[in-house]
């Protein structure tokens, strides 16, 4: 397994136009991408404008070819200029 997240930071009065976006292209990565195994969209109240992401990919192949779906490529023209601030991490090794 292959795991990435990705902690976002949202600019101010664009949360409720970012997540129903990001939800979507979690859902259609779910739907559509057989090497996603898991796409975890989180949020607190406590942080409004944050927003954390939980993904795992069969491998790290899978991933990159996430990045060039149509969906996704989609989602992050529509919300580039909503991000403030976005943070990737990738690990190679997942144990259960």
């Amino acid at each position: 397994m292959f795991a990435v997240t990705v902690q976002f930071k949202i600019h101010d009065g664009m949360m409720d136009t970012f997540m129903p976006l990001m939800l979507e292209n979690a859902k259609a990565s779910l739907e559509h991408e057989p090497a996603c195994r898991q796409f975890d969209v989180c949020s607190d109240p406590e942080r409004p404008g944050e927003v954390f992401l939980y993904e795992l990919y069969d491998d790290a192949a899978a991933f990159q070819t996430h990045l060039k779906t149509q969906h996704f490529l989609a989602f992050d023209a529509q919300v580039s200029t909503m991000i403030a601030e976005k943070t990737v991490a990738t690990y190679s090794k997942v144990s259960s």
